[in-house]
């Protein structure tokens, strides 16, 4: 019988042109490729796949310059200990405010090897054999047309005139490279229709990440699958100006340009350091001929609705939070109890933010605000603040326009906005206008569950009145 890591006869001669490097005691199996051709690069991860059961070995592929390279670690490495103090802080508040979803929430949160990761496919570079990859180690698409339609349908809005003419402001610094290469027009790389596909996996398999090359575009972002939500909900479409408030590292700005092409998205960081890694994705996702629909500012974000009032016709606001994640990670006690000091003074931002974001959008525009923390005071407290004190405001429920739909890949908590409320097991039956008027209209939660480790997100869509 021939054995599923044979190799087949049309790669033999490739195989025996690679220069194999054997290290101890690791076992480092270095594959050093001048070319390497799309039929060996498909045996190759085939292998990969027959030996992930079978092997604790580390398989490492490098490409020399001019092609990508691909690294996949098998060997599981040791989790760092969590914070205690975090710990016994989010035990105290989850308990209350999620109920029995905790328990398995926390069980997720403090097992690493169980988190699963999405991968987001990049519209604007030939991604052909990575989907073929995918699928064969046994990914399946997430976002599926027949799933959320009014999410992805494609379609165009009228935008007013302004100040605002790409490229050419007063506020926003464009941080990306004059296009310098006449023959790489906006025509060909709009050749692909606008479409946000991400790839997951049943099984916490991570798919190996891409280097940053300057000049040439990745294939895939790597992602938790549900800080896709909060784009979907934006409902971004061709010709809208749209601003990112709190844009670093940049997965959701390179999100929303795969579901549309808005004719400006601003994407605003004012930490320099997480504006430079902010540029670096947009270098590394997007065309050099959209430098002047995309473009970097560097405003403090609570300053934005007053400088450019009524500008946009959506507004993403991913506020700085709690990130429980990595918050509970923290590297001593001290760091820790130095987060959950600052954790305090967070909604008083994170609700100046969401102000001017609804300044900045126009009458009739949408606000999106989320964050990846579980805490109600961050979350649902934050956006009924915002409320009381905006009357031309209006939220707008999501439970039956993505809760629903999605309930298969995520866990969404019908969380009561209030806190010391004890949540009842979740449903995802369709409530009456008033149980749903009052359990969703502020937002959906996103917890992390057995399965499903997508998660903290939460999400809130608002309406600015005409």
């Amino acid at each position: 019988m021939v054995s599923a890591l044979t190799p087949r006869r049309d790669v033999e001669p490739e195989l025996k042109k690679l220069k194999v490097e054997c290290t101890s005691p690791r076992r480092v199996i270095c594959f050093k490729l001048q070319k390497l051709s799309r039929t060996l690069s498909w045996w190759l991860w085939s292998c990969n796949v027959h030996c992930h059961t079978a092997s604790k070995d580390v398989l490492l592929l490098h490409e020399q310059k001019g092609t990508s390279n691909h690294q996949v670690t098998k060997r599981r490495k040791k989790a760092r200990p969590s914070c205690p103090s975090v710990l016994n802080h989010f035990d105290k508040q989850y308990s209350e405010e999620l109920g029995d979803l905790w328990a398995s929430a926390r069980a997720v949160l403090l097992d690493p090897h169980s988190w699963q990761y999405g991968v987001m496919l990049n519209r604007f570079s030939a991604a052909t054999d990575i989907t073929q990859i995918l699928q064969s180690q046994g990914f399946s698409s997430l976002l599926l047309q027949t799933d959320i339609p009014k999410l992805l349908s494609s379609g165009s809005s009228a935008v007013s005139n302004s100040k605002y003419e790409a490229g050419n402001n007063s506020h926003c610094v464009s941080e990306c490279p004059p296009d310098d290469s006449p023959s790489h027009t906006l025509t060909q790389d709009l050749q692909s229709e606008p479409s946000l596909q991400c790839y997951i996996h049943p099984y916490p398999l991570r798919f190996p990440s891409q280097a940053h090359r300057p000049g040439h575009l990745k294939q895939y972002y790597l992602l938790n699958a549900a800080s896709l939500l909060p784009v979907l909900a934006l409902q971004v479409r061709d010709g809208e100006k749209v601003l990112d408030l709190c844009s670093a590292p940049g997965g959701k700005a390179v999100a929303m340009m795969q579901c549309a092409t808005p004719a400006l998205l601003c994407c605003n960081e004012p930490d320099a350091h997480r504006r430079a890694w902010l540029s670096r994705t947009i270098e590394s996702f997007l065309p050099l001929s959209l430098n002047t629909r995309v473009i970097v500012s560097a405003q403090d974000g609570r300053s934005c609705g007053q400088s450019e009032a009524g500008i946009y016709d959506k507004v993403l606001v991913d506020a700085p939070c709690s990130n429980d994640r990595s918050w509970l990670y923290s590297s001593s006690s001290q760091q820790g109890e130095q987060r959950l000091k600052e954790r305090d003074r967070l909604p008083a931002l994170q609700a100046q933010l969401l102000r001017s974001a609804l300044l900045a959008v126009r009458p009739g525009g949408i606000v999106v605000y989320s964050t990846c923390t579980l805490s109600s005071s961050e979350n649902y407290a934050v956006v009924k603040s915002v409320l009381n004190d905006c009357p031309e405001a209006e939220p707008e429920d999501l439970w039956e326009e993505i809760a629903l739909p999605l309930s298969k890949y995520f866990t969404f908590s019908p969380a009561h906005p209030d806190h010391g409320q004890t949540l009842q097991k979740p449903s995802l039956q369709p409530l009456d206008s008033t149980v749903s008027s009052y359990h969703h209209r502020l937002g959906i939660l996103v917890v992390p569950q057995t399965g499903k480790t997508w998660g903290p997100m939460f999400l809130s869509r608002i309406r600015r009145k005409k």
